[in-house]
């Protein structure tokens, strides 16, 4: 599959984005979120992940070109994104990373595609590790992760309930740099 993989801008794909995101948010418990954000919560997400970390999006490359304001939001396929990972400031240099496609295009290579961009970015703005959060059992994504270098760190035992029953959670993580030990340059 080819796709155009390019950052994400609040006002053009927030639309797009938040519909993609909807059947996650009611159908399935892949995320615990159980109102599906609209646009305008969708583009603040996507303004506050872009300012410190990332937010890309993938779209069909056969999409009629135009001018760039014309482009965002046409066909978006897929996004990834990253976010902080805890408040406390020793953790700044690990981050928070997810990745959705559009229903229909799992195991089609857009999510390995997205997050391989995603993690070039948060490298080279000084972040050295990505965790992941998964809802499991989730076969498709942990098997995402471990084939993008993602190792198990833990599970959580019945720390979510959705749809009628309670869901455990996967954490991986994964190095994306391979910055100093002592003395890393700070984030940017």
């Amino acid at each position: 599959m080819r796709l155009l993989i390019r950052d994400a801008h609040a006002a053009a794909d927030a639309a797009a984005c938040a519909a993609l995101y909807r059947p996650y948010v009611i159908d399935t418990a892949i995320t615990f979120e159980s109102e599906p954000p609209g646009t305008d919560a969708m583009a603040a997400r996507i303004s506050a992940a872009t300012r410190d970390y990332a937010w890309l999006v993938a779209e069909n490359p056969g999409t009629p070109e135009g001018s760039a304001g014309e482009r965002y939001g046409a066909d978006i396929l897929g996004y990834a994104y990253a976010g902080r990972f805890r408040e406390r400031p020793a953790y700044r240099f690990t981050c928070e990373v997810s990745v959705y496609v559009r229903r229909g295009l799992r195991r089609t290579g857009a999510g390995r595609a997205l997050y391989e961009a995603l993690f070039t970015r948060l490298a080279e703005r000084g972040y050295l590790t990505a965790v992941a959060v998964i809802t499991v059992p989730n076969d498709a994504s942990v098997g995402l992760h471990t084939a993008l270098g993602f190792e198990p760190v833990g599970t959580f035992r019945r720390v979510g309930f959705k749809h009628g029953q309670w869901r455990d959670v996967e954490w991986m993580q994964r190095p994306l740099g391979t910055g100093p030990v002592a003395g890393p340059r700070e984030p940017r």
